[in-house]
């Protein structure tokens, strides 16, 4: 749908516009912790004067820097955010670390995401069934679910077990075994940093901030997918959601994500104007992320899958292969 020479255009990537992007959200973190860390840290007397609403704006700031480091990570993954490579994985790596997600193996089942989107039984992000109704909409959104697999998840990748994982091929896996075993090394020296210090470091400054923005990551990813035919078509399994800017920013532009699914390459700073480009053609957009809710409350069923998928993922990619 682009041209070779739109595709060249595009796809040059850079280090400038990534390193602005990654300050601005550092910026988002700094504020928010320095709002709601500096009076819990008690050595500042004037801190101690901040009125509750600001305290409150820097939690909610601090936890939005935190959770949405995310799509830090996610465009870093792509090594698409900068031009050098390294640069790319160290920035994931450490987005990864601060949103309680693991690179390395994100990467991987992020291109599972891709090849397969969407597809029942293929697509790893479908290996949870989508809510179908009210009660488990809701509890999508609390991130209980997800915080109980990420658990899970990063457990089983310490003792190296990625069974039913077929993203993580057996070459792959002493690599992803060690970044997660080096990230629980990172969360165990704050964890006794913390303790000594007698400030709670990782649950306040954190574990809690982490906790309070999770619900709204939850909500802005739902609308990627959620509610889109089960087919292997771009146009029409990914929803593009044209949002406020802020939000674009914090988000490294994902909400433009049939553009992203559509050509992966493409750096964040291109896709607003691959937009441009391809809106006539995009079937999947919706104007904010309220409006999307409001059809999913319309109609929760439309989230559910249309039917059960059968065999475990790894049975269902070698059929999908042969």
């Amino acid at each position: 749908m682009l041209s070779a020479s739109q595709l060249v255009q595009l796809n040059q990537r850079r280090d400038a516009p990534g390193l602005r992007q990654l300050a601005g959200h550092g910026a988002v973190l700094l504020v928010g912790a320095l709002l709601w860390g500096l009076p819990l840290a008690g050595y500042n007397p004037a801190a101690r004067l901040i009125p509750w609403p600001l305290r409150l704006l820097g939690l909610l700031l601090l936890g939005l820097g935190l959770a949405f480091g995310f799509c830090t990570m996610h465009e870093s993954g792509h090594r698409t955010a900068f031009a050098s490579r390294q640069l790319n994985d160290r920035v994931a790596w450490w987005a990864g670390v601060l949103s309680f997600y693991n690179a390395d193996f994100y990467r991987r089942y992020h291109q599972w995401h891709h090849r397969y989107t969407h597809l029942p039984g293929l697509d790893p992000e479908l290996e949870d069934s989508p809510p179908s109704d009210l009660s488990s909409y809701l509890l999508e959104l609390s991130a209980i679910p997800w915080w109980i697999g990420k658990i899970r998840g990063h457990w089983a990748g310490i003792r190296g077990d990625f069974a039913g994982r077929p993203y993580i091929s057996s070459e792959a896996i002493p690599a992803v075994r060690r970044s997660i075993q080096l990230q629980f090394v990172v969360y165990g020296v704050l964890l006794l940093a913390s303790i000594p210090a007698g400030n709670g470091l990782l649950f306040w400054l954190w574990l809690l901030p982490l906790a309070v923005a999770q619900p709204l990551l939850r909500f802005v990813l739902l609308a990627e997918h959620g509610g889109c035919p089960f087919v292997p078509d771009g146009l029409r399994n990914t929803r593009t959601t044209l949002t406020l800017a802020p939000l674009r920013l914090l988000m490294w532009q994902m909400p433009f994500h049939t553009e992203h699914h559509l050509y992966p390459s493409l750096p964040f700073h291109a896709l607003a104007r691959a937009h441009d480009l391809l809106a006539a053609q995009i079937e999947q957009v919706e104007s904010g992320y309220l409006a999307v809710h409001r059809r999913f409350l319309a109609d929760l069923s439309a989230l559910s899958l249309p039917f059960l998928a059968t065999g475990s993922l790894a049975d269902q990619a070698a059929a999908a292969e042969s």
